[in-house]
Order: C-alpha cells, then structure tokens, then sequence
C-alpha cells in the first residue's frame, strides 16, 4: 500500500528538522504514544496505543534512518508489531522543503500490513491513518509556531486530502505520522 502525504508548517525547515528529532516535541503530539526513544544515531524505537476499526492494540516498532540530507530529507526503513492486531513494515522518503516562509513536509511511503489490520482492509486503515496524521501535524504545527514566534498561522494539510493518495507524517509522518497506525508514525515522524 502506498501513503502519501504533504502539510504546511509555520516554521523553517531547521525549525522543522529539530522537531522532528525532538523525542519529547514527537511524543506530545502523537496521540496515544506511550514511549519513544532514540536508541542509536539513527534509530528509534517507540510504543503506542491505537484503535483502527473494531481493533484495538499497543503497537511496538522500530524505525531506522538513511540518506540523512539536513534539514531536508531522509529515508526511514520501519517495523511494527501488534501482536494479533497484525504487523506493518516498509520504507519511506520524507522531504522537508522551504515555501513561502513556512515548510513543506512530504512523504511518500511503500508499506506492507497483515494480521487483523490486512483483513479490515485499506479504506479502513487508511482512513484512520489520515485521521491521526491530520491531529499529529494539528499538534505539531502548534508547537514548531511556538518555537518560532515570528511564524504565522498555517493550516495543517498543504493540499486537499480528499484529493490525494493518503491515509494521513510523522512524525508522522508521519503522520503523521510512529507505530500506532504502523506506517504513518513512523513516515511523519521520526527525521534527523
């Protein structure tokens, strides 16, 4: 399954960058995240509780970062598990690009999902993965505007979501979004 996404922060992308390396800055804006860590350079591990559909899991996963070109992009290799509620994986890129005095954030993920998540179908999953990257970057671009206090106010998704292939970064994303929709935490989140 392919994810797609693209939101408009207030900020510069080194305001972006930094953000999205924050674990705390991460994990106050991503609903139902119960720990996230950096346990290497570039890898970080992460736990948190979701409920997609009729499913709900504490999902624990691993993200791994490649390609490092800051404050501007980077390539994330990830693996979640939810135990019966089923398992994710795959890779995404996640550019982050200058417009207009704020940041575009971009990404674009291939994901595999099976268990319990595969049979509810996409629609279902990509419907709640929109839906949590869409309150992840509503936090998200709050707390990078509070870090750059000159920023103006900017809405969330950068073009009509309706109108895109998405489910939701991560941050993550991500949205993004860590592990809790599987591939959309750990895509809008997680850039170093």
């Amino acid at each position: 399954m392919e994810i797609t996404g693209s939101y408009l922060l207030p900020c510069s992308p080194e305001t972006a960058w930094k953000a999205l390396n924050d674990t705390e800055v991460l994990k106050s804006c991503l609903k139902g995240c119960e720990a996230l860590e950096r346990t290497a350079e570039n890898e970080f591990t992460g736990k948190v509780a979701a409920k997609i559909g009729p499913v709900s899991a504490r999902f624990s996963g691993t993200m791994r970062q490649t390609e490092l070109d800051p404050p501007r992009s980077c390539r994330m290799q990830f693996e979640g598990q939810g135990g019966v509620a089923g398992f994710a994986k795959g890779g995404a890129l996640v550019t982050l690009a200058a417009q207009d005095g704020a940041t575009e954030l971009t990404y674009v993920a291939d994901t595999q999902i099976g268990g319990k998540l595969a049979q509810m179908g996409a629609r279902l999953v990509e419907g709640t993965a929109k839906s949590m990257a869409d309150d992840f970057f509503g936090k998200f671009a709050a707390a990078v505007a509070a870090m750059e206090p000159e920023a103006v106010p900017i809405a969330a998704p950068a073009q009509d979501a309706s109108s895109a292939e998405q489910p939701s970064g991560t941050p993550a994303w991500l949205v993004p979004v860590v592990i809790a929709v599987l591939a959309v935490a750990a895509l809008v989140l997680f850039l170093r």
